[in-house]
């Protein structure tokens, strides 16, 4: 007989499991039981196993649908202040790259993020992780970046470890001290070359030290940083031992995205002016295209990404809110998953692998969460929806009506 701490019943589950070859991995009329906050065991319920029913908690659907928790795989989300002025000019006809040439966009919340304290900084990230959390997160990845100086990224990415000890979201750091060109180094001669010696030769070795990054990202554009800038940070990453990744391809085709993927990122996010032989190097290096239809969305971009040539490469897909205070100030993931699918045109299902079991992967952890498995940590979350597009479909109302971190609920909707 069985024994088990928990059991969900009468619940249709979408596991997005890849070894499932059925639409979202469906199991209808299915179970899940959990045993010391990993997944014991998942089915269709009328092969449930004999369990003992005195002793274990069941809990029922109530025909409802239950996902894996969902995964934001691409925030800036420990940030201080807002740019809604830049906003306004936007609207007036200046353009993003001009508002980072005249010392706004990325520089202006560097500003704001060097005289905020560390405890403002978690009280902002704790609210912004609780309506991420109201919204079905469980896993959610955050950058560095808005410091530029090595005490600032240093905060930052405390900030960041901090509300993942203290919040029932798993958080992902990564540093991303490549971000832009800090003021102080934009005055002296050859600065960018200057600042990513800085980068790689002091911030790094600190940041690795004091063990606060998961992983390293670079912005290659040419408002930032060049192609050999940017493979000097990664590579440097890499030989250390930590994950790498990329914004690549958002303005312009540097060819970032081939460089990473050669050098074995994990992911290259954003990558609307992404061309074919970029795609068909992710596809060589199981590298993830991280799509941000929040920034597109806001900065009324016009050039998508090339989804038909990512599904013909057969590249995995990841869906993210890029929340951040210039580009995609939207802390919503289930806004993103409709993005996804009526600007970018992914399906519903491919918008919830992006956000599942393909976030998972872009972050390295597609071993432990992601989709619904034997062994697989127990996050996922039960929705009031009778079909798993409704995720996608509708917005404005939250369907959310359960959310399970490690086995134990830790959110109930009214």
């Amino acid at each position: 007989m069985q024994q088990w701490d928990q059991l969900w019943i009468d619940v249709n589950i979408a596991t997005m499991d890849p070894q499932r070859t059925n639409s979202y991995g469906a199991i209808e009329n299915g179970a899940i039981a959990v045993k010391d906050g990993k997944i014991a065991w998942v089915g269709e319920r009328i092969n449930l196993p004999c369990f003992d029913a005195l002793s274990t908690p069941i809990y029922k659907g109530h025909d409802h649908w239950i996902t894996p928790g969902l995964i934001d795989a691409h925030t800036h989300l420990v940030f201080a202040g807002n740019r809604a002025n830049e906003f306004e000019q936007r609207l007036n006809g200046a353009s993003y790259e001009d508002i980072a040439r005249q010392g706004g966009g990325i520089i202006s919340t560097v500003k704001a993020c060097r005289h905020a304290d560390e405890a403002e900084l978690f009280e902002l990230g704790r609210q912004r992780l609780n309506a991420l959390a109201r919204e079905g997160v469980t896993t959610v990845e955050i950058k560095s970046g808005y410091g530029l100086n090595l005490d600032t990224e240093l905060k930052l990415l405390r900030v960041a470890r901090e509300l993942g000890k203290h919040h029932h979201i798993d958080v992902q750091t990564t540093f991303l001290g490549a971000h832009a060109i800090p003021p102080e180094f934009n005055t002296i001669l050859d600065g960018a070359n200057q600042y990513v010696e800085h980068v790689v030769n002091d911030m790094l070795p600190a940041i690795i030290d004091a063990e606060l990054a998961d992983a390293v990202d670079v912005f290659c554009e040419n408002i930032a940083f060049d192609l050999k800038q940017t493979e000097q940070v990664l590579i440097a990453a890499k030989l250390a031992g930590l994950n790498i990744k990329l914004h690549a391809e958002q303005l312009s085709n540097l060819g970032g995205s081939k460089m990473a993927a050669k050098l074995g990122a994990k992911s290259v996010d954003h990558i609307e002016y992404i061309d074919e032989a970029g795609v068909k190097a992710l596809s060589e290096n199981d590298t993830c295209a991280v799509l941000l239809p929040g920034a597109f969305y806001f900065l009324r971009e016009t050039q998508t990404p090339p989804i038909d040539l990512l599904r013909k490469h057969n590249v995995p897909m990841v869906v993210a809110s890029d929340f951040n205070p210039g580009s995609s100030p939207i802390c919503s993931t289930l806004l993103m998953l409709n993005l996804a699918c009526t600007l970018f045109r992914l399906t519903p299902e491919e918008a919830l692998k992006g956000m599942t079991f393909n976030a998972a992967k872009a972050l390295g952890i597609e071993h432990s969460v992601g989709s619904i498995e034997i062994g697989k940590q127990a996050d996922f979350c039960l929705w009031g929806i009778k079909t798993p597009a409704e995720l996608a479909y509708g917005y404005g109302v939250n369907p959310c009506q359960q959310v399970v971190k490690s086995g134990q609920i830790i959110a109930m909707g009214k």
